[in-house]
């Protein structure tokens, strides 16, 4: 731990005293210790990229990755585990998911423009090692720089080696995370795999000619997300959809009219948001993200500032074993390798696509210079950010977005200026050469994370930065493979599955959102003239300069704008929950919510919230995981066809379709609940859940078995803060 966690950042005078001293030496980097981090990588992976192609956000692996590391070796009757293999395991886990994220952020839009084809195996998996190994290898020199020197903060780094510490003095916490998991993949199995509750509720009114609806997702994972994340950000997300579902849509189909084709109102609503209003989440998002990057300008210099101003030289010797970096000396041919591999591949690509080979050549040179003068760049910036604001608030979209722009300027000179290359040629090129960058700078903050964990629990450097590499290769191989089958299963965007709905599901209501893919070949097409709804977009622009001018966090509001509203709502549901559970913690230690929580009361919440995040990360996981083995299914299904889908198994009568030949359910044993016990099926894991999350909260002073009236107490203060911040300042009390 830091001696002195306030000191100024430029004081390099203070100590530092890792958990495991440097001059003693523990296993760490051991056969099963690689293992396990390539098993739970590949499992995080893969549930992260579902989670991300759900509903546009992932979640940290490392805090779940290093408590099942814990967990399952000591199942395994290791009794000499140690807390640096766990922190080995939990390193490789977490590289796989971050890089999961920069992927489905960017190669999904190749479905949204027309490109199916391409996105397969390979293509995805050259981006995903090419920006990944960049990326970690970039990390190894802003390390020193970053977490020694700088000594910046890295939250989420912090809160992993607290865990690491808690699970090797030991506790009942470890086994919260497997409750966790067996619940949400309980729930998803029931949902996704045999179909027997439904997945999300709609209700719509008209008033007045005005469509009015609201929804809500019936998913443990998302609630979950939206405890982990807290009330505050919630609060913003749902903010954006209010703006957008119950303002701009019935604003809009008043002027132009409602959707018709026999839809109920809240359908007929929701179709008008999904085709035009969404537009104005695209608009505010870009100028969010810009904002986001202009607003921290001062922290990015000073961030490549110190990279570039410091000695990154590979002189080790004396060094103590805890600073020992791999010497960059020997990453350099690494990084030449990938600069070189990178114009191959883009030169490939493009040749492929239709470009002549001198075209090729031409913007493939170009595109992998662009990507060696950037990529350090944005790898400075993300691991920067990380340190201050931690990887949950660091803008990655806005820095994807940033890249984006930057590249289709430079595809568009070089391109369409330089070589007349047609309007296909200048999409796809603008989106495989900022796929990589984007995924460069995704993994940099987080791998900063773990070497920040790593620092603290007196980790070996060169040797965590070893098993970042095989935890990227892992990701890089798992992460494709997911995208495919996820596609092949459900379809991956709306805007594909409508012109290619799968078998099973022609009405494309499983259909995977990937709403950051939408955005980003939503930008590119109408960067080359593709059509967008201009109007809703500058509409966009005018929303987020408002936001930016009330102080709000443009993002938050605008990724809420985008988003479908029911998956805004059970991320506030869930957000509310983590509320409620933290200021009953309050309540119980100080016996009031009148003033500031004393430092007792903030230390109970602190542990409490560390419980709740557990429980959220294993139903997350389990959910999310479910959904992946339901599509690895129908994707069987789909290939052998006696093979049937996990919601056919209880046919009582069935047929053989005459054009696709597959064998189709026409009655089963158990239908599909009807909405009201679908919605009282998913309150009782939720009632599950609030009970586990509240378990460790203190005893109330009222007695036992007065959460109920607690809760209540905490609903009538925060609506009287609520009314007393709309007054003017002189009446608030």
């Amino acid at each position: 731990m830091l001696d002195n966690p306030n000191r100024s950042r430029g004081d390099m005078t203070a100590i530092h005293t890792p958990y495991v001293a440097a001059d003693k030496n523990i296993a760490e980097l051991t056969v099963r210790a690689i293992v396990l981090g390539i098993i739970l990588g590949a499992l995080m992976t893969a549930a992260n990229t579902y989670l991300g192609l759900y509903m546009g956000m992932t979640v940290s692996a490392s805090i779940p990755a290093a408590v099942m590391s814990m967990l399952l070796l000591r199942l395994m009757k290791f009794k000499d585990v140690t807390i640096l293999e766990n922190n080995i395991v939990q390193t490789m886990t977490s590289a796989g998911e971050s890089l999961a994220a920069g992927i489905i952020f960017t190669m999904p839009a190749l479905l949204v423009m027309g490109f199916a084809g391409d996105m397969n195996f390979v293509t995805v998996f050259c981006v995903a090692i090419l920006g990944g190994v960049l990326g970690t290898i970039f990390t190894i020199a802003l390390r020193r720089v970053f977490i020694v020197e700088e000594a910046l903060l890295y939250p989420e780094g912090i809160a992993c080696e607290e865990v690491l510490v808690a699970g090797e003095k030991g506790g009942s916490s470890l086994i919260v995370i497997l409750y966790a998991l067996g619940l949400g993949a309980l729930y998803g199995w029931f949902v996704k795999g045999f179909e027997i509750a439904e997945g999300k509720v709609m209700a719509g009114i008209d008033i007045a000619g005005a469509r009015i609806y609201g929804a809500s997702d019936l998913s443990l994972a998302l609630l979950s997300v939206g405890y982990i994340v807290g009330l505050r950000i919630a609060s913003y997300i749902f903010t954006g959809a209010i703006i957008g579902v119950l303002l701009i849509t019935p604003v809009y189909g008043l002027v132009h009219g409602w959707p018709s084709g026999g839809m109920d109102l809240a359908h007929s609503a929701h179709s008008l948001w999904s085709t035009h209003v969404k537009f104005v989440g695209v608009g505010c998002m870009v100028v969010g993200g810009l904002w986001t990057l202009w607003s921290m300008r001062k922290t990015i210099m000073t961030g490549v500032k110190r990279v570039f101003g410091s000695d990154l030289g590979d002189d080790v010797q004396g060094l103590p074993r805890t600073e020992q970096d791999l010497p960059m000396k020997k990453m350099m041919p690494v990084l030449i390798a990938i600069v070189i591999l990178t114009f191959i591949f883009y030169t490939w690509r493009l040749n492929l696509k239709g470009a002549s080979m001198m075209e090729s050549i031409i913007l493939g040179a170009v595109g992998s210079l662009f990507l060696a003068m950037t990529a350090f760049f944005f790898s400075a910036v993300a691991g920067y950010i990380a340190g201050v604001v931690g990887s949950s608030n660091s803008p990655v979209s806005g820095m994807t977005i940033a890249t984006l722009m930057a590249t289709a300027l430079l595809v568009w000179i070089v391109g369409d200026l330089l070589l007349g290359m047609e309007q296909n040629e200048l999409m796809y090129a603008t989106l495989i050469i900022a796929s990589v960058v984007a995924v460069n700078a995704a993994i940099a903050g987080d791998v900063m994370q773990d070497l920040k964990t790593g620092h603290l629990v007196g980790a070996t450097p060169w040797k965590q930065q070893i098993a970042e590499i095989v935890g990227v290769i892992t990701g890089a191989v798992m992460a494709p493979l997911t995208l495919v089958v996820l596609n092949d299963a459900y379809r991956i965007t709306h805007t594909y599955c409508m012109s290619n709905p799968p078998v099973n599901d022609p009405t494309c209501s499983s259909a995977l959102a990937a709403p950051q893919a939408e955005i980003i070949g939503t930008l590119i097409e109408g960067i080359f003239g593709g059509t967008v709804n201009y109007p809703m977009l500058g509409l966009g622009v005018l929303v987020a300069i408002l936001i930016i001018w009330k102080g709000l966090p443009v993002m938050s509001v605008a990724i809420g704008m985008y988003l479908p509203f029911y998956l805004s709502a059970t991320i506030f549901i869930g957000g509310l929950l983590s509320h409620f559970v933290l200021r009953t913690t309050h309540l119980r230690v100080d016996g009031s919510l009148s003033g500031d929580p004393t430092d007792e009361a903030l230390e109970a919440g602190t542990e409490v919230a560390k419980r709740g995040l557990l429980l959220s990360a294993g139903m997350i996981a389990g959910e999310a995981l479910m959904g992946v083995v339901v599509a690895m299914f129908i994707v069987i299904a789909n290939l052998v066809k006696p093979i049937r889908v996990p919601a056919e198994w209880f046919c009582s009568e069935s047929y053989v379709d005459s054009v696709t030949g597959h064998s189709m359910c026409d009655e089963r044993v158990i239908g599909t609940l009807p909405t009201w016990l679908s919605l009282l099926f998913f309150i009782w894991f939720f009632l599950v859940f609030t009970y586990l999350a509240t378990r460790g909260m203190p005893r109330s002073k009222n007695g036992r078995g007065n959460l109920l009236i607690d809760w209540i107490a905490i609903a009538v203060d925060g609506i009287r803060k609520f009314i007393n911040s709309l007054k003017p300042p002189s009446m608030r009390s």
